[in-house]
């Protein structure tokens, strides 16, 4: 069984305040940043299934034509400039994105959403779309199925809406730009993000399941590294990963960690339940840190993937740092989550585009 800050296993479920679109399934949200395989998986495919709309969408659908923008606008150019994604639809589907964390608290999932997309890369294969990466592959069902997704279908649905709206929008940014957002508008700091990453079209292109980390591996040290070097990341940047485990909360229901609720999860936000690593679970900061290494609260969550960073010589500079120093911590984090966005991914233009933070 798999869980943690890849995975699945905390939720964001919506309130009593959610868009009606998506209350019928906001219950069942669930993130962590490690894998976790869930019972609740094969319920949530059914649901899938039955939905015509989110099946044309996020299973069976292709890639949406490239748009081709000139000075004139969309395809009114005789020598138009492709690019994979419009610069305009990225920042009014970045606004909309806001308003959906505003009534759904789903900030964990969209989080999760974008590091499971672009987590399967490996720096040990060159071609594209083989060597996995942020290419929108998650949406197809044969790679929702792995274990380490287990409800993410959940975090599909959310953005539907969105997606039908901005069709000029590639998925594998619009999971991108709603990982990002989420961590900003939860307090988080600006990420410097750029997109036009370019869709793979088909499950065939899915990578083969295995490649997301677990939370409770026999050498938790290990097997982090095995899994983040394979991405071409440091040990600075995966203690620095590990800290967006400040969001969200684990069920055990789903995952098979923590506890069925606590003190800070029985009201909520969104249905109540499940255990967090953080008092404030839906605020971005650096007390994930703080609370894994005085651990004197057993509301709180430690998992085996949590602990070895102060207990591993090397991890444990950087989060005894970033215990001490939000800045610090906010810096590194930032580099590492562009950093992972982009991991194999296919840009057009090559050079990316860049979208200015309007607030």
């Amino acid at each position: 069984m798999q869980v943690a800050f890849f995975g699945n296993a905390a939720a964001a479920s919506a309130s009593s305040r959610i868009v009606p679109a998506a209350a019928a399934f906001s219950a069942r949200i669930s993130f962590s940043f490690f894998s976790s395989s869930s019972s609740t998986s094969l319920s949530s495919f059914k649901c899938l299934r039955s939905s015509p709309l989110v099946s044309r969408l996020f299973l069976n659908q292709r890639r949406s034509p490239t748009p081709c923008l000139s000075e004139r606008g969309l395809s009114a150019a005789a020598t138009p400039k492709c690019v994979a994604s419009d610069p305009d639809q990225l920042k009014s589907a970045r606004e909309d994105i806001k308003e959906l964390l505003k009534t759904t608290f789903c900030h964990p999932i969209l989080v999760r959403l974008g590091w499971h997309d672009a987590g399967t890369y490996s720096k040990n294969i060159q071609e594209w779309p083989q060597r996995g990466g942020a290419n929108g592959s998650l949406r197809f069902e044969i790679e929702l199925k792995h274990g380490a997704n287990a409800g993410l279908v959940n975090a599909l649905k959310l953005l539907q809406p969105i997606k039908d709206k901005y069709s000029g929008v590639t998925y594998a940014d619009l999971f991108q730009l709603a990982s990002a957002t989420a961590v900003e508008e939860s307090g988080g700091p600006k990420i410097p993000m750029k997109y036009g990453r370019v869709d793979v079209t088909g499950p065939t292109d899915c990578p083969e399941e295995g490649r997301l980390p677990a939370a409770g591996p026999p050498s938790p040290a290990d097997h982090l590294r095995d899994v983040f070097y394979r991405m071409g990341l440091s040990d600075k940047e995966i203690v620095a990963l590990s800290g967006a485990h400040t969001l969200g909360r684990s069920r055990p229901e789903r995952s098979g960690w923590g506890k069925p609720e606590t003190k800070y999860t029985k009201s909520g936000p969104g249905a109540p339940g499940g255990q967090s690593w953080t008092v404030q679970w839906l605020k971005f900061d650096n007390s994930y840190f703080k609370d894994i290494k005085e651990r004197r609260d057993e509301d709180l969550l430690v998992l085996p993937t949590d602990a070895v960073l102060f207990e591993d010589p090397s991890f444990k500079v950087y989060a005894e740092k970033y215990a001490e120093d939000q800045e610090t911590f906010f810096k590194d984090y930032a580099e590492a989550h562009a950093k992972l966005s982009n991991l194999g991914a296919k840009f057009d233009p090559p050079e990316g585009i860049v979208i200015n933070h309007g607030r």
